[in-house]
């Protein structure tokens, strides 16, 4: 029966008629029964066809999960497990979300190349670390948080920065630089870089600033790269309502602005 099912699934999906060869497939993973056509399993291939054409977060978290659960060894689970967070993500399952994030996380893969979502490993911890941080260092409006850093700079006072900077994917980088790259980077102390420094601020912000980006042009700081953008972002973390559209220092652009 499982293989007649296949069958008809696959030919309906060759006549560009997804619901009914969604029917066939479904009725396939359902089964109790499970056999192997060409060495695969007839409820992996399902699955996989399910994905395929399936665009409900609902019947795909479920998709997901079987194949997790049950094809472990016959998938890249690092993709699955991805996946499935963003459908839970989708569904608004923020606990479920973040649980199978980590599950991500975990196997560590940097080199996953996921289609439209480039820095994915990024992505995930941002959402994990998010999270399970006090969120302390985040401000209702951009300009309080703005006047901080600045009087801060101006004083040189390198305890509140590091206490403004984000705990999340805090990063420092030039404008050329891949994200990718930063998963290496060493952690800085700012304090290292403010020593014997005059350093000077724009007195507005950059004019490509938009309402959930802002940059700030400094300039003095010592190092080899003396001009630093200051970054600013809105954030955007559904899960938790007190810091979603609150605002943080999110990181450093290094050099004159391209």
């Amino acid at each position: 029966k499982e293989y007649w099912f296949l069958m008809l699934a696959n030919e309906y999906l060759e006549q560009n008629m997804s619901e009914p060869a969604a029917y066939y497939f479904e009725r396939i993973i359902k089964s109790d029964k499970d056999i192997e056509v060409d060495g695969k399993s007839v409820k992996y291939i399902s699955l996989k066809n399910l994905i395929g054409i399936t665009t409900e977060p609902e019947r795909l978290t479920a998709y997901y999960s079987m194949l997790i659960n049950d094809f472990y060894d016959s998938i890249d689970p690092a993709y699955s497990y991805f996946m499935l967070a963003q459908n839970y993500e989708k569904l608004g399952e923020w606990h479920l979300a973040i649980q199978t994030y980590s599950k991500f996380i975990s196997l560590r893969r940097f080199d996953l190349v996921i289609p439209g979502i480039p820095d994915n490993y990024s992505y995930a911890r941002k959402i994990v670390d998010y999270n399970s941080s006090t969120k302390s260092w985040t401000v209702e409006k951009l300009d309080n948080l703005v006047a901080k850093i600045k009087t801060a700079i101006a004083n040189n006072d390198y305890v509140t920065l590091e206490h403004y900077r984000s705990k999340v994917n805090f990063f420092t980088m030039a404008w050329k630089q891949e994200l990718s790259e930063l998963y290496a980077q060493p952690d800085f102390n700012l304090r290292n870089f403010m020593y014997g420094s005059h350093i000077k601020m724009a007195a507005e912000l950059d004019p490509s600033s938009t309402p959930r980006e802002a940059y700030l042009k400094t300039s003095g700081w010592n190092q080899y790269v003396s001009t630093w953008y200051l970054y600013f972002k809105k954030i955007n973390f559904p899960a938790d309502p007190e810091i979603h559209g609150r605002w943080e220092w999110a990181g450093i652009y290094y050099g004159e602005k391209i």
